[in-house]
């Protein structure tokens, strides 16, 4: 889950990150009166998660409230790379010295955590790690130990912080770590973090994404959850506790285990070059997954408009074949009229005769079923382009 800046503002300041004052406000009024409350210069900041606010217009520094009502007029309701700014966040200004970049996120090539850091960043980082990737510094982060006060001041010397600095910068990167650690983060990123003209060093934004397979552990992070965020196909199948992920294309894709699902989307990513169509979706049932997570799984991706073909790719091994077709033919049924779609089946492995045999006298107009994977992936891109 990713947070919204002022979200990520409020837990740096729970763990002692120095950050400015902010409000958070919905309508111009409330603008308005956040600005008188902070005093002198505002910066009224569009809350969305996506970067490039800024050159969008989402981002107004106002010397009035005033000024700073008539800037959020101008934010709210805003088109951001397809996010509609619903709420803007009031922050106090600052006067800035320098920009600098830190981030601490997870590693997942080299299974451990990593530390970027730049003496020279700022909004424009991404430029700078392209042009000279030098300036950027990595920094492995032992998960056992962690950013400990000695592998700050390492981050910092690596990252060609100036020695005045290095005390000043790296308690905060002490900080950030246990944001990262304590709150189970996938990305603790701020950019910037700057030193003001009065010497201070500041998180001036931030982003930070928990990692979902901590929910266990983090109840209070429910509360932060944006629902009007969250696509309703992906909230369904997380109600089903299936692995769902939603893509841009035509072709919906269901097969049990990340492996073999993974698979399939290369396949219908090949298959579909020939016809224009691309899969729709990521979708795993799971290794031991019943006729009634099949059914569930096949309601979410049915209910994608997007979706003009299924391709259910199924290789028996905990899961039976004929638990799959039982699976499939019971949600058409219970779909009714909303199953309007054509599906393409491939089933090998346990017990495939009786599965196909129950999809074959079950004979749906809509189901087709293919022996090979390729050709049903070939199969399924032909419906969908049809």
């Amino acid at each position: 889950m990713d947070l919204f800046e002022y979200q990520a503002r409020d837990l740096f300041e729970h763990y002692g990150v120095p950050v400015l004052a902010g409000i958070v406000a919905d309508t111009p009024e409330q603008v308005r009166a956040a600005a008188e409350r902070l005093g002198g210069t505002v910066v009224v900041k569009a809350q969305v998660k996506t970067g490039g606010r800024g050159k969008a217009g989402g981002v107004k520094v106002a010397h009035s409230p005033e000024e700073a009502e008539q800037a959020a007029t101008r934010i709210l309701g805003l088109d951001i790379k397809g996010h509609v700014v619903k709420r803007v966040m009031v922050a106090a200004g600052a006067r800035i010295d320098r920009e600098f970049y830190i981030s601490i996120l997870l590693d997942r090539a080299n299974r451990s955590y990593l530390s970027l850091a730049s003496y020279e960043g700022g909004m424009e980082i991404e430029e700078l790690a392209v042009e000279r990737p030098e300036a950027l510094a990595r920094v492995e982060v032992d998960p056992l130990t962690g950013v400990t006060a000695e592998r700050a001041e390492a981050i910092a010397r690596a990252a060609r912080f100036p020695d005045e600095l290095i005390g000043k910068v790296a308690p905060v990167f002490e900080r950030l770590w246990q944001v990262y650690r304590d709150e189970d983060a996938t990305l603790v990123e701020v950019n910037p973090l700057v030193l003001t003209e009065s010497g201070d060093v500041i998180a001036l934004d931030g982003k930070v994404t928990f990692d979902d397979n901590a929910e266990f552990r983090h109840p209070e992070h429910a509360a932060l959850a944006d629902a009007g965020d969250v696509d309703p196909l992906e909230a369904k199948a997380k109600e089903h506790d299936l692995n769902y992920v939603k893509l841009d294309g035509q072709v919906g894709v269901i097969g049990n285990g990340a492996g073999l699902v993974m698979s399939t989307l290369d396949v219908v990513s090949y298959a579909g070059e020939r016809y224009g169509v691309k899969p729709a979706n990521f979708l795993d049932i799971g290794g031991g997954a019943s006729a009634e997570v099949m059914a569930a799984g096949l309601d979410v991706i049915l209910n994608d408009p997007q979706v003009r073909s299924v391709f259910v790719n199924v290789f028996g091994g905990i899961t039976a074949c004929d638990a799959v077709a039982n699976g499939i033919v019971g949600a058409l049924t219970t779909l009714g009229d909303e199953a309007n779609k054509p599906l393409v089946v491939r089933l090998d492995g346990n017990n495939v005769e009786e599965g196909r045999r129950i999809l074959a006298e079950a004979a749906h107009p809509l189901v087709t079923v293919v022996d090979t994977m390729d050709s049903a992936a070939e199969k399924a891109a032909e419906l969908a382009a049809a």
